[in-house]
């Protein structure tokens, strides 16, 4: 495990560095849930391709053993919402899924088999886990006050999708002051151009939303192989 002080240096896109303190870092794994990757999901039932979401399932496995091994800490977090659906806002509720029955129980109702996690991405005991009734991980949450108290400044974005509670919660964080890197093949969406479109989007006007590298690229740093790092 790296000394509280160690800074780690994650070689990133576009000849970038994004520069790191593990105890000051904390590592978000964004609603690696069965509603939205299991084959038996409302997503996939209604035809979703959840094989693009299931490629990262490995990579997130990979980043998070190295995060703990850093002393980074994890932050889970459940897109959910009260089965009686009064967190639900009339504008989400016309427009949305929430609520509607499927193979693994009420769609993204928290406390339904299809609003738990994965089997490969459940927390590890201990670790936080933040549900939000909203697309940011910061909407009517306690995550930003659970960060401030950790002294976290630094956030590493995964998760699904990227278009929408991973790029919500990313600029939700870069408003709030916090330093944000996205893993690129740490995230995914069931459809391959928004994916893109959203690592773009970060690059755009002088990288507004913060840092991109890969994962490989990430744990190689943390892992203290600066070679590999700079190539991974």
């Amino acid at each position: 495990m790296s000394t509280p002080e160690e800074h780690r240096q994650v070689p990133c896109w576009a000849g970038r560095t994004f520069t790191l303190v593990p105890h000051r870092t904390a590592l978000l794994v964004i609603d690696m849930q069965r509603d939205f990757l299991d084959p038996q999901g409302l997503c996939a039932q209604r035809g979703e391709a959840i094989g693009e979401l299931q490629v990262i399932v490995p990579v997130l496995q990979r980043a998070a053993v190295a995060a703990r091994a850093a002393g980074i800490r994890l932050i889970h977090t459940r897109e959910g919402y009260a089965p009686d659906l009064s967190d639900v806002h009339p504008a989400k509720g016309e427009e949305s899924w929430v609520g509607q029955p499927g193979p693994l129980g009420r769609f993204l109702i928290r406390g339904e088999p299809g609003h738990d996690f994965i089997p490969e991405c459940r927390p590890a005991p201990g670790e936080t886990v933040i549900d939000k009734p909203g697309y940011s991980a910061f909407y009517r949450t306690e995550l930003e006050d659970r960060l401030h108290a950790a002294g976290v400044t630094h956030l590493v974005f995964t998760g699904v999708t990227t278009q929408c509670c991973v790029h919500s919660s990313l600029r939700d964080a870069v408003d709030r002051g916090f330093h944000c890197l996205t893993l690129a093949d740490g995230c995914a969406a069931y459809e391959r151009r928004l994916h893109d479109a959203s690592l773009a989007l970060i690059q755009g006007e002088s990288h507004l939303f913060g840092w991109i590298a890969e994962a490989g690229a990430f744990i190689a740093a943390l892992a203290g192989d600066v070679e590999r790092a700079g190539t991974a």
